[in-house]
């Protein structure tokens, strides 16, 4: 909680800064690939999408910035099984169970542009994040963990609202105009705290509908994210007269 707290302060003290100065800010959205790791297993990929408003500073004679970022994220895995209709028939599908996470994610950090011309700029970009968890669908599988009489799948009691990580990555932004320009970036999200947090426990599981005692470690769950956005960056210049 102390470090949600110390990063909320600097996105405060941050916005302050750019305020200050010139700015752009900037709306994206597109592809997000979540993946999670449970110990040394790493599940399927889950697909969906998000979407984040920025703001960063911006001078004429630097090509270095700072921003910050407000986004919403739904991050996850999946598990994909192959089932087959009739034992020797062709008749075959691809059964996909998918566990969804909602995330609100603010991003404190710096972007460099390292290359540019008239007609493109290229850039790479660095922050420190802070993930609050507002939704899951975990309830779809209640059913399933009541009739196996253990949480085979995960539940909601056992995820952690609170965590945070790192964003890094890089873009092209091509100007339209002075003032507005269009973005294509691409971006990895790894996570440094757990999701998913499932202690150790005995349970009883049923097995063709006979209990049988079983031995259940603790369960560790984290993400990592592939994003790809596109978006347009809108340019706000302040000028000093004397």
């Amino acid at each position: 909680m102390k470090k949600n707290v110390i990063l909320l302060m600097a996105m405060i003290l941050l916005g302050g800064s750019l305020m200050a100065q010139s700015r752009a800010y900037s709306v994206k959205g597109g592809l997000t690939i979540g993946t999670q790791k449970e110990g040394n297993f790493e599940q399927d990929a889950l697909f969906s999408y998000h979407g984040a408003l920025s703001m960063e500073s911006v001078t004429d004679d630097n090509p270095f910035g700072l921003f910050v970022q407000l986004g919403y994220h739904v991050k996850g895995s999946a598990w994909r099984n192959v089932q087959f209709s009739n034992f020797g028939s062709n008749n075959v599908s691809i059964v996909t169970r998918k566990f969804k996470y909602e995330n609100v994610g603010l991003v404190l950090g710096f972007k460099n542009n390292f290359k540019e011309s008239d007609s493109y700029r290229l850039y790479y970009l660095f922050g420190v994040r802070g993930d609050y968890t507002v939704g899951t669908n975990l309830d779809e599988y209640e059913e399933q963990n009541t009739f196996f009489g253990a949480p085979i799948y995960p539940f909601n009691e056992a995820v952690r609202k609170f965590n945070y990580g790192a964003t890094l990555g890089g873009g092209l932004q091509f100007p339209f105009t002075e003032f507005v320009s269009g973005i294509v970036e691409v971006t990895i999200s790894p996570d440094f705290s757990d999701q998913y947090r499932q202690g150790a426990f005995n349970g009883t599981i049923y097995q063709n509908g006979v209990p049988v005692a079983r031995s259940f470690a603790e369960r560790k769950i984290r993400n990592l994210v592939f994003e790809v956005s596109l978006g347009f960056r809108f340019l706000h210049k302040i000028e000093y007269v004397d």
